[in-house]
């Protein structure tokens, strides 16, 4: 017999909580033996990354760095340079889009485009 879209949502549904239950009995065992090896070796957070080692702050990630190397470089958005009747509008940087385009080859100077 064939399933129907709700029976098969319903199992999906299931098999999610199944695989929750399983990662987080997995996720337990996981973290027991880290305590356990914390206790037996005498890690300090220092070891294991997650604390100030010598007094020294700890490096972001390459990830984090990178967000906040992409946060500084993001700019404003700038006023419109070139506008036309439909109300398209070009900062006139970077490539010219196709309206802009189109708009040239139909006759217009850049001089009519200029927004005013």
């Amino acid at each position: 017999m064939a399933k129907t879209f709700l029976q098969v949502q319903n199992q999906i549904a299931q098999l999610q909580r199944e695989a929750e239950q399983l990662r987080k009995k997995e996720a337990d065992g996981v973290l027991s033996r880290i305590k356990e090896a914390i206790a037996v070796y005498g890690f300090s957070a220092e070891d294991l990354g997650v604390g100030k080692a010598n007094g020294r702050v700890a490096v972001p990630k390459k990830k984090e760095k990178n967000k906040a190397v992409k946060a500084k470089k993001s700019i404003e958005p700038r006023a419109p340079k070139f506008r036309d009747e439909q109300g398209n509008t070009w900062s006139g940087r970077g490539p010219r889009p196709a309206w802009f385009k189109a708009a040239l080859e139909g006759g217009k100077s850049t001089d009519e485009l200029l927004a005013k």
